[in-house]
């Protein structure tokens, strides 16, 4: 049985989170970023922005998360249709989401804001932050994530680099592969090591998009090589996932829109 809901979202089978629970923050008809990745599965960015500000209200989000039916999941994660960090009361709403759930939060960032100081105090509550990392240069972070203007490659990997100094919780680094930066896995194992995250994933775009998947035997080599030069970090890959029992979305609709088909 589905439910309508405006803001929260799945659950979805992830293969970094098992069953999680989205909440979108953004929830807008239009997807909203800093980025415009080439491989994104909900389609071009039409607005591009930096700009931080309120676009669902706490008290819209808590409503929902209290009326859900028994469900279960392992984690209730800030995603959904654009970057969740321009939300700007994102670390309000992790805290609200915490006093009423025992969940733990997750959320998903292409770490574009993360040089701000006021993002990452935002983010410290949380349980696990994915952070994005595709580019070892600003030529290929124009290449492939195709940021608005005021993003830069330096203040990104700056504030990955703050970010992991300050955060207590599970820091994974995501790197999405495609031909355009195949060839750059020994750049981005310097960048891993300076990062020093709790995790690596090594994806690739399986969800259909404008960009084709690398195959499972180059992402296996890929993360062959990292797992070698990174001894400390947990190392997955989108290709390790394991069968789970099913996940039965409890907002069908609201799900394939915010994940893309």
């Amino acid at each position: 049985m589905t439910t309508n809901y405006k803001y929260i979202y799945g659950p979805v089978a992830s293969w970094r989170l098992g069953s999680s629970l989205g909440i979108d923050l953004l929830s807008q008809e239009e997807k909203i970023c800093t980025f415009n990745c080439l491989y994104c599965q909900l389609g071009p960015t039409l607005c591009y922005t930096v700009k931080r500000q309120i676009f669902v209200p706490v008290k819209d989000i808590i409503k929902e998360i209290n009326d859900l039916p028994p469900i279960n999941i392992n984690y209730i994660t800030f995603a959904g249709s654009g970057e969740p960090t321009l939300a700007s009361n994102l670390g309000q709403t992790i805290k609200a989401v915490k006093a009423v759930s025992k969940v733990p939060i997750a959320v998903l960032t292409n770490s574009s804001l993360l040089h701000l100081n006021k993002v990452r105090q935002e983010l410290l509550p949380a349980d696990y932050v994915s952070v994005k990392l595709d580019a070892v240069s600003p030529d290929s972070l124009q290449a492939i994530n195709d940021p608005a203007k005021a993003v830069c490659f330096e203040k990104l990997l700056s504030g990955i680099i703050k970010f992991r100094n300050q955060y207590q919780g599970w820091l994974a680094l995501q790197l999405m592969f495609v031909n355009k930066n195949m060839q750059d896995v020994d750049k981005m194992i310097n960048l891993i090591k300076q990062i020093n995250p709790d995790e690596v994933q090594i994806n690739t775009p399986l969800r259909g998009c404008a960009v084709k998947p690398l195959s499972k035997g180059i992402i296996i080599k890929i993360r062959s090589t990292i797992a070698a030069a990174c001894k400390k970090a947990a190392i997955i890959s989108v290709y390790d996932k394991n069968k789970t029992q099913a996940i039965y979305s409890i907002s069908d609709a609201e799900t394939l829109k915010r994940r893309g088909k």
